[in-house]
């Protein structure tokens, strides 16, 4: 199981939104059969079997063994990872593009390179799966706390000018066979533990099956 899987297709995209469906990728975190999950999540055997054949049609689950029990096989699944991101290109015309509101100081722009942010590497990841190689990647996380607003305007003035240095120090235009990486800095507040129940509240009214 991987820890994390980019899901690129339409189609994939679709079928882990279902709300039933993510709950059944949820529970196969644990491998389990259609009876087993029927009873963990209080479905319907049929149900689950079902919505289990269209994830494994997706590739979002997959056979891990089959168990001989009297006359019947026991077919037992498990998620092909433990969670899961949708990447951009999976809205196709209608994903974000930094490119056409480069405002650093818009939210939506952060998000809108956020998103290429997870659609690009996503696309490494699923070519060097195929390839069976690594994908060379580097990440910074950190949280910092502001006493006033002019604080983070001076921070984000001084970082700026930092990367800017570091960058046009290590560029390098003419060198055969170099490889361009992409550098993104982000800075945004962290939601509140309101703000996270509202959307846990709203995400869970949206995902009741009822």
């Amino acid at each position: 199981m991987l820890d994390i899987a980019v899901i690129e297709e339409p189609a994939a995209a679709e079928a882990s939104l279902d709300p039933i469906r993510s709950r059944i990728l949820a529970a196969l975190a644990e491998p389990g059969s259609a009876a087993m999950l029927a009873v963990r999540l209080a479905l319907p055997r049929q149900k689950v079997n079902y919505h289990l054949k269209e994830l494994e049609r997706h590739g979002l689950v997959e056979l891990a063994e089959e168990r001989r029990k009297g006359n019947v096989t026991e077919r037992v699944y498990r998620a092909t990872a433990a969670s899961y991101v949708i990447s951009p290109s999976a809205l196709a015309a209608v994903s974000p593009d930094p490119s056409r509101a480069p405002d650093q100081l818009s939210a939506r722009w952060l998000l809108a390179v956020g998103a290429r942010l997870v659609q690009e590497v996503g696309m490494l990841l699923t070519g060097a799966a195929r390839a069976r190689r690594r994908v060379s990647t580097f990440g910074i996380d950190a949280e910092v706390r502001f006493a006033t607003a002019a604080d983070r305007a001076t921070f984000t003035d001084e970082l700026a000018r930092a990367v800017a240095v570091l960058v046009a120090r290590h560029h390098d235009e003419n060198t055969p066979g170099g490889r361009s990486h992409r550098l993104v800095v982000g800075l945004h507040q962290i939601p509140t533990a309101q703000e996270n129940q509202i959307v846990q509240e709203n995400r869970t009214v949206q995902e009741d099956p009822r």
